[in-house]
C-alpha cells in the first residue's frame, strides 16, 4: 500500500472513513474528519443493553449523584454512553478516572470532567497502579464496567485496602449496519475503518467478510490492534498515540486509495 501521501491542508480530502460509534464522540469524529476534509460514514457497531441486574446500577448511581464516592473509574467509551443515557449526575467532590483518550474524550463529548488519564498503560491495571500511587489511603470507588470485563482493576484497589463497589453497568451488543453501508465497505467506496475497541473490531470482522485490501484499517493504539488481529482483522496502522487525533493522522500516512473504481457498487 501507497504510504507517499502529499501533504496538503485538507490531508483526507476524498476520503470516505467509516466512523464505528455514534452519539456525542461520534459527531465528534465526524467533524474532525471534515475539517480534514475527508467524508465520515458514521455506522455504529456496537450499543450497550442494560444490565442483567438494574437495580443494583440504579442503586450506585444514586449514591454517585449523593457524593458516595472519592473516585469513579471509567474504562470504556460505553460507559461514558451509560452514563449519559441514565443522566448521571458526578458531584464536584468525586473524581473521574478514564482509562484512556478515547474514553476520556467519550466523557468530556458528554459533559463530563475527567481528573485522571493514566500516563503510560491505557488499561484497568495501568489505571490502578496509578490510582495507587496517588492514593495511599483507603477511599470509596465505584467501578463501572461491562458484563464480560474481568475485574482486575477491582481486585488490585481492594487488595490495596479501598473500599470498592463493582458494577455490572451494561452488556455489549453488535448493531447490524445497513446494507448500504455494507456494500460500501465491499465494494472500496469506504477508504479506511477506524477501530476503536475490541468489540468493534469483532463487529468490523463479522459484518464485513469482504474487505478489499485497498481499504486502511487503523486501530487506536496497540492494544486495540492485538484485539483487532485476534477477531481476525489485518491492521495496516496504529495511531502513536491514543487519541482520535492521533487515530486520524495515522489515516492521513497514507494515499487514498482507489478501490472504488475498480469494483462496482
Amino acid at each position: 500500500m501507497n504510504t507517499a501521501a502529499i501533504p496538503t491542508s485538507k490531508p483526507l480530502a476524498g476520503w470516505r472513513v467509516l466512523v464505528p460509534r455514534g452519539g456525542p464522540w461520534g459527531d465528534g469524529v465526524a467533524a474532525t474528519l471534515r475539517s480534514q476534509g475527508a467524508t465520515p460514514v458514521v455506522a455504529p457497531l456496537i450499543n450497550f443493553a442494560p444490565a442483567n441486574d438494574a437495580v443494583t446500577l440504579d442503586r450506585a448511581l444514586a449514591d454517585l449523584a449523593a457524593g458516595a464516592f472519592d473516585w469513579l473509574t471509567v474504562t470504556s467509551a460505553t460507559t461514558a454512553d451509560v452514563l449519559y443515557a441514565y443522566r448521571a449526575q458526578i458531584p464536584p467532590t468525586t473524581r473521574v478516572a478514564a482509562v484512556g483518550e478515547t474514553t476520556a474524550a467519550a466523557l468530556q463529548s458528554m459533559g463530563y470532567r475527567v481528573d485522571l488519564i493514566p500516563d503510560q498503560d491505557n488499561s484497568a491495571a495501568g489505571m490502578a497502579e496509578q490510582l495507587l500511587a496517588l492514593e495511599p489511603e483507603p477511599r470509596d470507588i465505584l467501578t463501572l464496567r461491562s458484563e464480560i470485563a474481568k475485574p482486575v482493576l477491582t481486585r488490585m484497589l481492594e487488595e490495596a485496602g479501598h473500599r470498592v463497589r463493582s458494577v455490572v453497568a451494561y452488556r455489549t451488543v453488535g448493531v447490524p449496519v445497513s446494507d448500504k453501508v455494507a456494500a460500501d465497505v465491499r465494494s472500496g467506496r469506504i477508504n479506511a475503518i477506524l477501530i476503536t475497541s475490541g468489540s468493534v473490531a469483532e463487529q468490523v470482522y463479522e459484518q464485513f467478510p469482504e474487505i478489499p485490501e485497498s481499504t486502511v484499517i487503523a486501530a487506536i493504539g496497540p492494544r486495540t490492534a492485538k484485539d483487532a488481529r485476534r477477531a481476525g482483522l489485518t491492521v495496516d496502522v496504529v495511531a502513536e498515540r491514543q487519541t482520535v487525533d492521533a487515530l486520524i493522522q495515522s489515516v492521513a500516512r497514507f494515499s487514498l486509495p482507489h478501490a472504488a473504481d475498480e469494483f462496482s457498487v
